[in-house]
């Protein structure tokens, strides 16, 4: 019985469910069965001409890389990151993609929303940088110099014991937080990223297998798994959930399973122990597309891309409400702050993933490609989160999404 319990609740930790379970929520809110959205599912054409406009505007020839965190180390069309990596001397590539999978990890980690008023002074530039783009720069320039390391002639890695003995004071001033500058759930991201270490730092049979324990030891137990050098998206997904999943703070678990982000819901009705769940996984997908080109760069080929979904936060989410696919049965609820695990946000973000889908289908018909060329990974960086911040800022000023969450720095 336990071990049946078990296989269920890491039946949960897969994008299998995650897309299953999106779209179960899709079903019964086009049948009108949900408490705090309507669908119109006749405004999705013009959700994707808005994103087939960012899209030629950012990429014209169409060639769209994935939506992943390496875009966000690039600043005036310079790459940051690839300019360090590429003047540094690594023993092989493996060293260099174990470096890569450090500073993914620990960058997305940290990439929580930093709330409308926080930036990053580039001491390159002298741009001040807000977001997600600033919170990707102060991490890259934190690796750069070692913050995460134990080794002080070996900046280029995050270590087990640095990232568990973390100081704040160490992140506050990295990040340039003070009274004028103050970023949301900064006490959270230090804390998630001490777990990261502590998890490491005990479970060497997994992190530490060509290296002392550090997170891009990952590297190594995911190619482990290569089948004639290739590698599965969802592959890297299971190896990021069942490994980190326990770095995550008081969850929902099953049968001693972290379920991670996973939620409640009770319209999702199954005839097993999962009744009622919801697993969206944003950030662990959102680091699993990171961790595509380091294995590529390493020689692997990575297939099954569109098998991880949609990512379920507030860019993706706001495009279809500000564009009136997705609507609020009351009205007030646009003027509420809600809870994570409210069910008004467990909708929204469900109905974020499912509806994606459907989106990638109608960009690609528009476009005339299929999903080999031009992958849902892409859609989403040409696409689909770059539009829903520009309809954001063209209806609010400070380009706040259209729903309030309150965010504790370790879910968007």
């Amino acid at each position: 019985m336990a071990d049946a319990l078990e296989r269920q609740a890491r039946s949960l930790l897969t994008a299998t469910a995650v897309r299953a379970r999106a779209g179960k929520m899709l079903e019964i809110g086009l049948a009108g069965g949900l408490n705090h959205f309507t669908i119109d599912l006749d405004r999705m054409d013009g959700v994707a001409e808005a994103v087939l406009a960012v899209t030629r505007k950012a990429y014209p020839t169409l060639d769209i890389p994935f939506h992943a965190r390496w875009r966000h180390f690039v600043l005036g069309g310079a790459d940051r990151w690839a300019r360090l990596a590429d003047a540094a001397s690594w023993p092989d590539r493996a060293a260099r993609a174990r470096a890569e999978f450090d500073l993914a990890i620990v960058s997305v980690l940290l990439d929580a929303g930093a709330g409308a008023a926080w930036r990053y002074r580039d001491a390159v530039t002298g741009e001040s940088i807000g977001r997600s783009e600033g919170l990707a720069f102060a991490s890259l320039d934190m690796f750069a110099a070692g913050l995460f390391s134990g080794n002080a002639s070996a900046p280029f890695r995050a270590d087990a014991g640095a990232l568990a003995q973390l100081p704040l004071p160490a992140l506050t001033s990295a990040f340039q937080v003070n009274d004028a500058n103050p970023l949301l759930g900064l006490e959270g991201r230090t804390d998630l990223l001490r777990r990261l270490g502590k998890l490491v730092a005990e479970r060497a049979d997994i992190f530490g297998l060509q290296d002392t324990p550090r997170p891009g030891g990952l590297f190594d137990h995911i190619v482990a798994q290569a089948v004639g050098g290739a590698i599965p998206a969802p592959a890297i997904l299971s190896a990021v959930l069942n490994q980190l999943g326990p770095i995550w703070p008081s969850r929902l678990e099953l049968a001693g399973v972290p379920l991670g982000d996973c939620w409640r819901h009770p319209a999702l009705r199954t005839d097993d122990a999962t009744a009622g769940l919801v697993p969206l996984h944003k950030l662990s997908q959102w680091l699993s597309y990171s961790l595509i080109e380091p294995l590529q760069r390493a020689g692997f080929n990575v297939t099954d891309i569109d098998g991880l979904t949609g990512l379920a936060e507030y860019r993706n989410g706001g495009l279809f409400v500000d564009h009136g696919v997705l609507r609020l049965r009351d009205a007030a609820d646009a003027e509420r702050a809600h809870a994570v695990d409210s069910l008004l946000v467990v909708e929204w973000r469900a109905l974020t993933v499912a509806l994606l889908d459907r989106l990638a289908e109608l960009v690609r018909a528009k476009l005339g490609r299929p999903p080999e060329t031009l992958p849902l990974a892409s859609i989403l960086e040409g696409g689909s989160w770059a539009a829903g911040r520009a309809i954001a800022f063209a209806r609010r000023p400070d380009g706040s999404p259209p729903l309030k969450v309150i965010s504790d720095g370790t879910v968007f």
